[in-house]
C-alpha cells in the first residue's frame, strides 16, 4: 500500500502539478490530506509513531534538512555583502532568540511548563523550515527579489542558530552540561560551534570551488560526476562538523553560499573562451535541479508521516492555542522587534513577520531532544504539540502565500528582476 500510495502521488503531481498554481494551495497540502485521510484520522489504513521509530525519524529529517539547506545556499544570488546579509542575520538571530523567549514563556506560564521544556519547545519551533518554505524562497541564482531573499537566508541559518537553544532546554532538563553560571553554554555551543560551523563551510565551499577552476580547464567536464560532488561536499561539511562539535546545519548551508559565490568569482577570471559543450560552466547551476528534486521527494515522504501521526484527539486547546500564539503574536513582534534598525519597507516586515513557516526542521529537533533523552511523558506532549503547529503552519501559511505574494507583486513577471534577468540572458 505504502509503495501503490507514493506512486500514484509522484504520478498525479508530475501529471496535473502545473495545474495547481492556479488555486491557493500547496504540494505540501496536498500530501498532508493525503497523510491524514490514509492515517488514524480518518481511514486507519497507516499510522507512524514517532515515538518509537525516532531514531529512524531523526535520520530522515536531518538528511531532508541538510538537502534543502545546501540547495538553498546555492540558489542565492551573488555578491555576498553585508548590507545585503543584515536583515536575514537580525531576523535569523535576534528574532529567533526573541521567538524562542516569546514561547517558553508562554507555555511555563499558561501551559504549566517547566523552564526547561519551555525553552526546548521554543526551539523546536522557533525556527523557519527551508523545506516547506519552497514557495516563499528564492527560485534561482538570479532571483534578487529583496523578501524572499530575507526568507530563504532567514530559513537557512536559523536552522543551525537554533541549536544552542535546544541544548540550552536539554540543559536545564539535566541532559546537557552547561557549566557554572551557563559559561560553558554560552562559550561552546553559543559561540564555539556557530562560529566553527560558519567557517569550516565557508572554506570547504571556496576550496571546492577553487578545485574545479584549477583542474576543470584540463579534465573537461566529463571528469566531473557533478551531483557527487554537490553532495559529497555537503556530507563532507557536516561530518567534520560532527567530529568538532560545530553546527553542522550552518556549515552546510553555508558551504552552498561559499560554493557558489567563489565559483561565479573564479569564473570571472577566466580568459580563454568556453568550449560548445561548456555554455553553462556553473556547477552549481546544473545541481539545483538534481537538489531540487531530491528536496520535493523528502517534502512529500516526511507530510504524509505527519499526516499519518495525527489523531482526532490530537486536536487540543492548549496546541492549537500555541500555534495561533506563534504565528499571530509571537512571530510577527519578534520580527518586528528584531527589524526596529533595519531599513526594510513596512510591508516587507510584516510579510515577514507572517511568512514563519514550521515543517522538517522542528520535527528534527524534536526527534534529536527525544533522542538525548528527554522523559516518556514529555515527549508524547512535545510531540502532540509539535505535530500541531506544522500542521496548521502547512494550512495557513500555505493558502494564504499566493494570494499574498501575488498581492504584493512577487508574482508578476514585471516585478520579478530574477525572472527578468533569466528570459534576458536565455534570449
Amino acid at each position: 500500500m505504502w509503495f501503490i500510495l507514493v506512486g500514484a502521488l509522484f504520478l498525479v503531481m508530475g501529471l496535473t502539478g502545473e495545474s495547481f498554481k492556479r488555486f491557493p494551495i500547496t504540494s505540501a497540502m496536498i500530501y498532508l490530506a493525503v497523510g491524514i485521510l490514509i492515517g488514524p484520522t480518518v481511514l486507519g489504513i497507516f499510522h507512524f509513531n514517532p515515538l518509537k521509530q525516532s531514531a529512524l525519524l531523526e535520520v530522515i529529517t536531518e538528511v531532508a534538512v541538510l538537502l534543502s539547506l545546501f540547495t538553498a545556499g546555492m540558489k542565492l544570488p551573488t555578491p555576498v555583502s553585508l548590507v545585503r546579509w543584515r536583515t536575514p542575520l537580525l531576523l535569523a538571530f535576534v528574532s529567533m532568540a526573541l521567538t524562542v523567549g516569546g514561547i517558553a514563556v508562554f507555555t511555563h506560564y499558561l501551559l504549566s511548563f517547566p523552564w526547561g521544556a519551555a525553552v526546548l519547545l521554543g526551539a523546536i519551533l522557533a525556527p523557519t523550515d527551508p523545506v516547506l518554505a519552497t514557495d516563499i524562497q528564492v527560485k534561482h541564482p538570479r532571483d534578487r527579489h529583496r523578501l524572499r531573499f530575507n526568507l530563504t537566508c532567514e530559513a537557512g541559518i536559523n536552522d543551525g542558530s537554533a541549536f544552542p537553544f535546544v541544548m540550552l532546554g536539554l540543559g536545564l532538563l539535566g541532559l546537557h552540561e552547561l557549566g557554572d553560571l551557563g559559561i560553558h553554554w554560552f562559550v561552546y555551543d553559543m559561540f564555539w560551534a556557530t562560529i566553527g560551523g560558519v567557517l569550516v563551510g565557508m572554506l570547504a565551499g571556496i576550496g571546492l570551488a577553487y578545485l574545479i577552476y584549477r583542474y576543470r580547464p584540463t579534465r573537461g567536464y566529463a571528469g566531473f560526476w557533478d551531483d557527487f560532488v554537490a553532495l559529497g561536499l555537503g556530507a563532507l561539511v557536516y561530518g567534520i562538523c560532527l567530529l568538532l562539535d560545530f553546527w553542522g546545519f550552518l556549515a552546510v548551508f553555508f558551504a552552498g553560499v561559499a560554493l557558489r559565490y567563489a565559483e561565479t568569482w573564479f569564473l570571472s577570471r577566466q580568459t580563454a573562451p568556453a568550449a560548445p559543450e561548456q555554455e553553462n560552466p556553473a556547477l552549481t547551476d546544473r545541481v539545483l535541479n538534481y537538489q531540487g528534486q531530491l528536496e520535493r521527494l523528502s517534502e512529500l515522504m516526511l507530510i504524509l508521516l505527519v499526516g499519518g501521526t495525527l489523531f482526532v484527539d490530537s486536536w487540543s486547546w492548549h496546541a492549537v492555542g500555541l500555534a495561533l500564539f506563534i504565528f499571530f503574536v509571537a512571530r510577527p513582534l519578534a520580527v518586528w522587534i528584531g527589524l526596529v534598525t533595519s531599513r526594510s519597507p513596512r510591508r516587507h516586515k510584516l510579510l515577514m513577520g507572517w511568512f514563519g513557516v514550521r515543517g522538517i526542521g522542528s520535527l528534527y529537533y524534536l526527534m534529536y531532544a527525544i533522542e538525548h533523552g528527554i522523559s516518556e511523558s514529555l515527549a508524547l506532549e512535545l510531540i502532540h504539540i509539535t505535530l500541531i503547529v506544522i500542521t496548521l503552519s502547512i494550512l495557513l501559511h500555505g493558502v494564504s502565500v499566493k494570494p499574498l505574494f501575488a498581492k504584493h507583486g512577487y508574482c508578476s513577471p514585471r516585478k520579478d528582476t530574477g525572472l527578468r534577468e533569466s528570459v534576458q540572458q536565455q534570449t
